[in-house]
């Protein structure tokens, strides 16, 4: 708790330890176990990734929360990092997983592996630490629509109430395709959260990766823009539709551009609605406020605007830890805005509305 609040991270990471793969991979797998430099079978799992910005972004995490760092963030160090920042209770999300769960030419059953690999992991060993303040959320396998539902289920089993996917086409397929109307039909049903979480320098179709080579420039385009599409396939191919209890979250993309794609797919449907009449029944923008969320950034300008554009009951918050680009004192930043968003809409956004997304009593 920090100044009167109870706060959730609803965006956290963790650093997979190498050993996770070795460990927890079926034998017939372990010899796609990603070495210490995270490289499997000596090809990197990610790419156009810089010397410069790799020394950059270790730097910046060491200095960041440097016990943690020594630590390789482990359980302990994780939870002594939430005390320093006034966190209660992070939803916990991968790190390297990111890039390497959607390698798009990875085997299908190998990704399968990878992420019943992490999910064990991360519930037997990270989260079983401190089951109250450390929360899971799944990895699935995009790549393999046939096994979605089941390791739903073994997730499920484990007591969480989210899953992450990121926001790309896999193997061709975007969020809306039918394949996956079993997954999101299981997510209704069990009452799981989809949480959608781009990774920049992926192996996989990415905005702004066929132009540009830098961090910087990728990172600009790869976090807003794959949102936005994944809220567009979402409500263009009816998956919010046909689930109106689903609930899905877009994380670490800030927020700013969601009122002009709001108002962008409000006015194509309002003039191009025939193609998609009998599927998209309403306004895009009715579909999000009644069943999305995103994360805010503490620093975004026109948080107020936003806020007058579509309330305050979708926005949650995550700090991004330990990530390249957190900041250690993001808590205290947010906390600072309640002289100009008020009390009330900060309670909202670091406990009311997470708290619904993630299904916490």
């Amino acid at each position: 708790m920090l100044h009167g609040y109870k706060i959730i991270d609803a965006d956290s990471h963790v650093i997979e330890p190498s050993q996770v793969w070795a460990k927890y991979l079926p034998p017939e797998f372990k010899h796609y176990a990603p070495s210490a430099d995270m490289k499997i079978q000596g090809e990197d799992i990610a790419q156009k990734i810089s010397p410069q910005m790799r020394d950059a972004g270790n730097q910046q995490m060491m200095e960041a929360h440097r016990n943690a760092y020594f630590q390789r963030y482990d359980p302990e160090s994780h939870l002594q990092s939430m005390v320093q920042m006034g966190i209660d209770i992070a939803f916990i999300y991968p790190t390297n997983g990111l890039w390497l769960f959607a390698i798009d030419t990875m085997p299908p059953e190998v990704v399968g592996a990878f992420t019943q690999a992490y999910n064990t992991w991360l519930y037997e060993e990270f989260c079983s630490y401190a089951p109250d303040k450390l929360k899971g959320v799944g990895a699935i396998n995009l790549h393999a629509p046939e096994q979605m539902v089941s390791e739903l289920h073994r997730i499920a089993d484990f007591g969480w109430k989210a899953v992450v996917l990121r926001p790309n086409p896999i193997k061709r397929r975007i969020l809306s395709d039918f394949a996956y109307e079993p997954f999101w039909t299981a997510c209704e049903e069990l009452e799981i959260a989809v949480a959608i979480h781009e990774g920049t320098h992926s192996r996989l179709p990415t905005t702004g990766a066929d132009r540009f080579n830098t961090h910087f420039a990728l990172h600009a385009c790869s976090h807003p823009m794959e949102q936005m599409m994944a809220l567009l396939a979402l409500i263009e191919g009816g998956v919010l539709e046909r689930h109106p209890q689903l609930k899905v979250g877009f994380l670490e993309s800030g927020c700013g551009w969601l009122p002009y794609w709001l108002w962008r797919m409000d006015e194509e449907y309002k003039n191009l609605h025939r193609e998609v009449k009998n599927h998209v029944k309403m306004p895009p923008s009715e579909y999000f406020r009644r069943q999305c969320f995103v994360s805010v950034e503490p620093s975004e300008p026109y948080l107020p605007q936003i806020i007058d554009y579509i309330g305050s009951d979708n926005l949650i918050f995550g700090s991004n830890y330990p990530q390249m680009g957190h900041k250690p004192d993001i808590v205290k930043t947010l906390l600072e805005l309640e002289v100009q968003l008020s009390q009330e809409t900060v309670q909202k956004i670091v406990w009311d509305n997470p708290s619904r997304f993630y299904g916490l009593a």
